[in-house]
């Protein structure tokens, strides 16, 4: 199949926006907002962008040019280059959702005025197929989640308009017939409507299996709510999302905004802490300026069937894995296919109820990040889709080169390093490199200050983590977290992507949900290239620059050189039991424990004098 895909003939510009005649607007396709405000917020926030990448340009190029340009000095400028705007765009995102959430009343309706037709108890109309997709798991727990997925949305009285489908890749037999064998015990739970299939080929891998489903047994649905294996939601979001879908014909796809659930894991309680106080003002802040050219993630949203199946048979790329072939990061490319077809996708940029699990260890976390990595650089060969929006052209753009960033940042340090070998010094303001190392420092920590910044201004916000004494202690211990993990995570894709311009490629197999004691020899085997890549940077810097110097690289240094123990103490099933005891790091749902996650098997310490905020209502 070719890759590039022919356009409908009716694009968005044609389908549901006002014609521009005197006296009238044109608008989104949903109706929603008109097209020429959400023009001017896209031109705002790319004028901020540029404006602060050619501030921070300049101040590098300061230090990077003092005494001439060296082929050092160039290199180290155009990873600048190359890494920055992603960094920078985080900024942005972040400051703009703090200034929707604490500085406008109106800011949710800004970013999201579809939300309010989530209110209301007017019953549904349509039917909506909720399919779960398998592979090679044990089904036990995700089968649980599925029964109470159904049991919450029975509670809702809206329970006889969803239908619950399993739809299994797995190839292993000995999981195969467990997953049947479950399947149909716990069939009563699952409700009259549900259903198992197992394909025997993995053609198209998941958006195959989900092709072939949407073409068969969920061609009758108005709707399908995609789950994965970890993926668990509450009946009440699930009906608020669908009362959107009914209000607004034109949005072909809604995302909410997932979590992570309570985990046992200090790896997973760590990031998934940062994550929680970070998404809420950087999603929002996203979708003010993204609007109806929204994200989707693959899982936990609710999309429309028929233009979906119409409009998204995904290109088979030419050419041999890994690159080639079928697409393996599905979820982007759907997107931008829909809103091509004149629907709007659209984010919640709140909490819903929305969960999922994140992985336990570093070692699972970055099989799973090589793997989402490996599936963007296939984007390469759809930069060229003819009827894209240009918000949708710089989506799949920004996909790809976000993870150009970490090889960016590593190369700069190569380069950095050679200059400091051929003593090539001279010239430079020690002070002010210094200085604008700082600056670039705090710009990466931004996003993450803000996310704390919106929760303390929060009434009530630090209550939900346990009093702000322990959100503030669970904020620096995730802030050191991070610095450790990032070069580690830098490091290992740079390898990565060097490998797949070399035809290497990952496994897309099952993946590890339950916290485990990593070995020292796992996470020695794995991790040895940044050990030794750290080591040997330490020893330059040391002998050319100084200890002065060891001192300002030492975030970097140290994430490196310590990768090993930091893998295997962060995954430590001990330290997570006595962080979970503490509270530290604990989400504001391990406090609060709903009902859908105490009765799938996650721990929590409820807290009924701690108030859960309205789940649509910004601060």
């Amino acid at each position: 199949m070719p890759t590039d895909i022919t356009p409908p003939a009716q694009t968005a510009d044609r389908i549901g926006a006002v014609a521009a005649h005197p006296g009238q607007v044109a608008l989104t396709p949903a109706g929603l907002q008109p097209r020429g405000a959400l023009t001017a917020r896209r031109a705002a926030f790319l004028s901020l962008n540029l404006a602060t990448l050619a501030a921070l340009g300049w101040g590098v190029a300061q230090v990077f040019g003092a005494g001439g340009w060296s082929a050092a000095d160039i290199v180290m400028m155009a990873c600048f280059l190359l890494g920055a705007p992603w960094t920078v765009m985080g900024v942005w995102n972040a400051l703009v959702g703090v200034w929707l959430l604490h500085g406008r009343r109106d800011g949710l309706a800004l970013a999201a005025p579809h939300l309010a037709a989530a209110e209301g108890g007017a019953p549904l109309t349509q039917r909506t197929a909720i399919a779960m997709t398998v592979r090679n798991e044990d089904p036990t727990r995700s089968f649980q989640k599925l029964a109470e997925i159904r049991r919450s949305l029975d509670a809702t009285g809206q329970g006889h308009r969803f239908d619950i489908f399993v739809l299994s890749d797995t190839t292993e037999p000995e999981v195969a017939t467990a997953e049947e064998r479950l399947f149909e015990a716990m069939r009563p739970a699952l409700g009259q409507g549900a259903a198992y299939r197992r394909r025997t080929g993995n053609t198209g891998f998941k958006a195959g299996n989900v092709r072939d489903f949407l073409m068969t047994m969920g061609r009758d649905h108005s709707f399908y709510l995609p789950l994965d294996s970890d993926s668990l939601m509450s009946g009440e979001a699930i009906v608020r999302m669908q009362r959107i879908m009914e209000a607004y014909p034109r949005i072909g796809i809604l995302q909410s905004l997932v979590v992570g659930a309570p985990a046992t894991s200090f790896f997973a309680r760590v990031f998934q802490f940062g994550m929680r106080h970070g998404m809420r003002s950087y999603t929002m802040g996203a979708a003010w300026w993204q609007g109806d050219c929204g994200p989707y993630w693959g899982h936990n949203a609710l999309i429309r069937v028929q233009p979906f199946r119409r409009h998204t048979r995904l290109p088979v790329l030419p050419g041999k894995p890994p690159l080639g072939g079928h697409i393996l990061s599905h979820d982007q490319v759907e997107a931008v296919l829909v809103r091509r077809a004149g629907y709007e996708v659209r984010v919640m940029p709140v909490e819903t109820e929305s969960w999922e699990e994140n992985p336990p260890t570093l070692m699972d976390f970055t099989k799973r990040d090589l793997r989402w990595c490996q599936g963007n650089m296939q984007y390469w060969r759809l930069l060229g889709l003819r009827g894209l929006q240009p918000v949708s052209h710089f989506q799949l753009f920004a996909a790809i080169m976000m993870y150009f960033a970490a090889p960016a940042w590593m190369v700069m340090t190569v380069a950095a390093a050679a200059r400091m070998v051929q003593g090539d010094v001279a010239g430079i303001d020690v002070a002010f490199g210094i200085a604008m190392f700082f600056v670039m420092f705090a710009v990466s920590l931004v996003p993450k200050l803000l996310g704390m910044f919106d929760i303390l201004l929060t009434p009530g916000g630090t209550a939900r983590y346990g009093g702000t004494a322990r959100f503030l202690a669970g904020g620096l211990v995730e802030t050191v977290f991070s610095i450790l993990m990032a070069p580690v995570v830098a490091f290992r894709v740079s390898l990565f992507l060097a490998g797949l311009a070399m035809g290497k490629s990952v496994i897309w197999g099952a993946q590890n949900r339950d916290a485990y004691r990593l070995s020292w020899a796992d996470a020695a085997r794995g991790l040895w290239p940044q050990t030794l890549f750290g080591a040997g940077l330490f020893a330059l810097i040391l002998v050319y620059a100084g200890p002065g110097v060891v001192v300002w690289a030492a975030p970097m240094l140290t994430g490196l050189m310590l990768a090993i123990p930091f893998a295997v103490l962060t995954a430590s099933p001990s330290l997570g039991r006595l962080a979970a005891r503490l509270g530290l790091c604990a989400v504001p749902d391990e406090r609060a424990l709903p009902r859908e996650l105490a009765s799938t098997g996650y721990a929590g310490t409820p807290a009924p004098e701690t108030p859960a905020p309205a789940p649509l209502r910004a601060a």
